[in-house]
């Protein structure tokens, strides 16, 4: 009865909460429906040999035996260049039944005959070098069925990231307003510790008042998140993450995603107040008796431990990481999760960080000097508004400038990496007409096409590297500034290698057992080892050990004495023989790696999350923070200030408050950035720190905002009130005067 006495007279209070924990559960029941989408896709019929019972394809799989544990398992990769159905297979075929090509291509054939016979007749020609398939897998040699199934993995990640940033930023949240809820009603706590509540009472009136927030808020967020989630599936096909066929459908609140929804929401909850409810156990009944205003205490020895460590960790994974593995710091997963470690320990130690980084204001005049004193003095509320702008300044920083700085760091490695004048593509003839006009012209060329080399490490790793097949090692030595570590590009053959340090044997001169792209074996020997970098660094091997790649680009260098006019006469030599000619520089443009549709949404989904976040939790703690400070305003008054001298003082600590969580959480970036900077250096990449000063300022301009806002209407509200009011007071001294 207590509990929901309780709630019922400080509604007001937990609205932020509620609202938090509503919306997190909402968009964990939207992602949640989402991933059961994409785990639960329907089957789709085949579209290219929909006509033919059977489908009988070349060699398209590698398969090897790994280690796994005590015993051994298969892995397989996708070859490069699958291998085609040969002749005397399709011969066989054409005597099973009607055959059908699709055009001049033969990965595949269809087949109209008894499957068993076709098996029969795979077998005894190539063993295990082909594969039949039938009903629904002949879907596989679909073209849409490799782009399909790589567009679900980005959809599960977008929505698995943005679910876990969600409950972060919820459990974040409601453990910040549950604290701020506890300091504001110390004196309540004391007053039940008088009349004989005993610690343990105590805390179960708070969780007992988060788990019902918690129930109705999850409840609400189950039902919304419902709702949106076919709107969240329209907007995945439209944004270019999910393919067109994908549907996310409405369910029933028993659903299991919706289910683990609501639950995680409750657990959110009841995490976020548990903190607080501890504290608040520990209130003495001494405390019925304090009136002052300066927060006292605020930094017991078990938050500095638990700050300490969380600090600790955060930055001690960040230097092991950076001494053990450093290209680990450039995937997103790494750098999507660990600003939220470092902002956790930073918003722990805030209230210590309060008082030393406000006195360093100096702002003009008295109320200025004011809103200093009482941000300084008011350590509990001026933190409270401060760590969701930390949070969400923080990870904005953190995300889109790891992801600007990776995306940069590429770029200047394509750019770094060739010393051509001119690179042709869209070639008709493999690049023969363009190397045979450079050559003609005395210029430096080389064509090169799209592979892949497969290595089983150690026996326990089946590891595909992507790697490029050049025509001419000469001028491929002329063309490239490859970042050469040991040995020589020019001593490439077709029977040598050039690998990066990532490969488990890098030694130059060390030969290396590899499968090839289209799947034959050989051991070549390493001509030359290049820097990790960023991981776009991949293998070099010649085109007789690329058996079916197709020549996409021809670099070309022009020769030192040519002049202007001498590039030009070359370029119109090249776009004389076919292709499309562009200078260098526009080609790298317009080929350097950009962060992916699905990076730049999910990234934008998260940030999105966070600021709303933000905004609420800002919204509810000033809302609440001003109506706890009726008297203090009442003194105001009647010390002689003005109502917009009031509310200038009000709204000038709120922004204050905001402006330390900018200061905080661009701290918390500034780290991330200088470790992600750090590992591109230990990478032997360029290190090019991409700073998002308009997504900073966008936040940091959308925190003041919503700050000064809820204060100021706090603080109209409380001036404005009827009996007992601010203006009541201030009127009845002035007609008693």
């Amino acid at each position: 009865m207590l509990t929901l006495s309780s709630l019922r007279t400080r509604w007001a209070s937990f609205a932020g909460s509620f609202v938090a924990v509503a919306l997190g559960v909402g968009v964990m029941t939207a992602m949640a429906l989402g991933l059961a989408a994409s785990l639960e896709a329907p089957e789709r019929p085949p579209e290219r040999f929909a006509a033919s019972s059977v489908v009988v394809t070349g060699r398209d799989t590698l398969t090897m035996e790994v280690r796994r544990g005590p015993g051994t398992a298969e892995a397989s990769e996708p070859l490069a260049h699958p291998q085609p159905v040969d002749n005397e297979l399709l011969a066989r075929l054409r005597a099973l039944g009607p055959v059908r090509l699709d055009g001049g291509r033969r990965d595949a054939v269809g087949v109209t005959a008894p499957v068993a016979a076709v098996r029969e007749a795979v077998r005894e020609v190539t063993g295990d070098g082909a594969r039949v398939l039938t009903g629904d897998a002949r879907r596989l040699v679909d073209p849409a069925t490799a782009r399909d199934a790589e567009a679900l993995v980005a959809v599960n990640a977008l929505l698995g990231t943005a679910a876990g940033v969600a409950a972060f930023v919820s459990a974040f949240v409601t453990a910040s307003t549950f604290a701020f809820v506890v300091a504001l009603r110390r004196r309540e706590f004391g007053l039940l510790r008088t009349a004989g509540a005993t610690p343990g009472q105590v805390r179960r009136l708070l969780l007992g008042e988060a788990a019902a927030v918690g129930l109705t808020a999850s409840a609400a967020g189950g039902a919304l998140g419902s709702w949106a989630a076919p709107l969240l599936g329209r907007a995945l096909v439209d944004g270019g993450v999910a393919p067109a066929w994908f549907a996310v459908q409405e369910r029933p609140l028993g659903h299991w995603s919706c289910q683990l929804a609501f639950w995680t929401g409750v657990s959110v909850a009841l995490a976020g107040a548990w903190t607080a409810a501890g504290r608040a156990g520990r209130t003495g009944p001494a405390e019925v008796l304090r009136d002052a205003s300066a927060d006292t205490g605020v930094m017991p020895r078990a938050r500095w431990i638990a700050g300490g460590v969380l600090l600790a960790c955060g930055l001690g994974l960040l230097g092991w990481t950076l001494v053990s593995d450093p290209s680990d710091l450039l995937g997103r997963k790494s750098y999507t999760t660990r600003p939220m470690v470092l902002v956790t320990a930073v918003a722990v130690l805030a209230p210590a960080l309060v008082r030393p980084l406000v006195r360093l204001l100096r702002l003009p005049g008295a109320g200025g000097m004011l809103v200093r004193e009482n941000a300084a003095a008011s350590v509990r509320r001026t933190a409270a508004v401060a760590a969701p702008v930390l949070l969400t300044v923080g990870l904005a920083g953190s995300l889109l400038g790891a992801a600007g700085t990776v995306a940069a760091a590429k770029g200047a490695e394509v750019r770094e990496r060739t010393r051509a004048d001119l690179v042709v593509t869209d070639l008709p003839d493999g690049g023969a007409g363009a190397r045979r006009a450079a050559r003609a012209a005395g210029a430096a060329a080389t064509g090169s096409a799209p592979t892949a080399v497969f290595v089983r490490e150690d026996g326990t790793a089946l590891v595909r590297s992507a790697a490029r097949a050049v025509t001419d090692v000469a001028g491929f030595a002329a063309v490239t500034r490859l970042p050469v570590v040991a040995g020589d590009v020019r001593g490439l053959d077709d029977r040598s290698i050039v690998v990066n340090e990532e490969w488990a044997r890098h030694e130059v001169g060390s030969v290396v057992p590899v499968v090839l792209g289209d799947g034959r074996r050989a051991r070549l020997r390493v001509a030359a080892v290049l820097a990790r970098g960023t991981g776009d660094n991949g293998a070099y091997v010649t085109m007789a050990n690329a058996r079916g790649a197709v020549v996409d680009r021809v670099d070309v260098r022009a020769p030192r004495a040519a002049g202007r006019a001498g590039r030009d006469r070359l370029a119109a030599a090249l776009e004389a023989s076919g292709g499309t000619v562009l200078p260098a520089s526009e080609w790298v443009s317009s080929t350097r790696p950009r962060a992916g549709a699905q990076t730049r949404l999910g990234l934008f989904v998260v940030l999105g999350i966070a600021l709303a976040y933000a905004a609420i939790s800002l919204a509810g703690t000033l809302l609440m923070a001003t109506s706890a400070r009726s008297a203090e305003l009442r003194s105001l008054r009647l010390a002689g200030a003005t109502r917009g001298q009031v509310l200038r003082v009000v709204v000038g600590e709120s922004v204050a408050a905001v402006c330390l969580g900018v200061l905080l959480g661009g701290a918390v970036a500034a780290v991330n950035l200088a470790g992600l900077g750090a590992a591109l250096g230990r990478l032997s990449a360029p290190v090019a720190v991409a700073v998002p000063w308009e997504a900073l300022g966008i936040c940091a301009a959308a925190c003041v905002a919503v700050g000064a806002a809820a204060s100021a209407a706090g603080c109209l509200r409380q001036l404005g009130t009827g009996h007992g009011g601010v203006r009541t007071a201030a009127s009845r001294l002035s007609t008693d005067g």
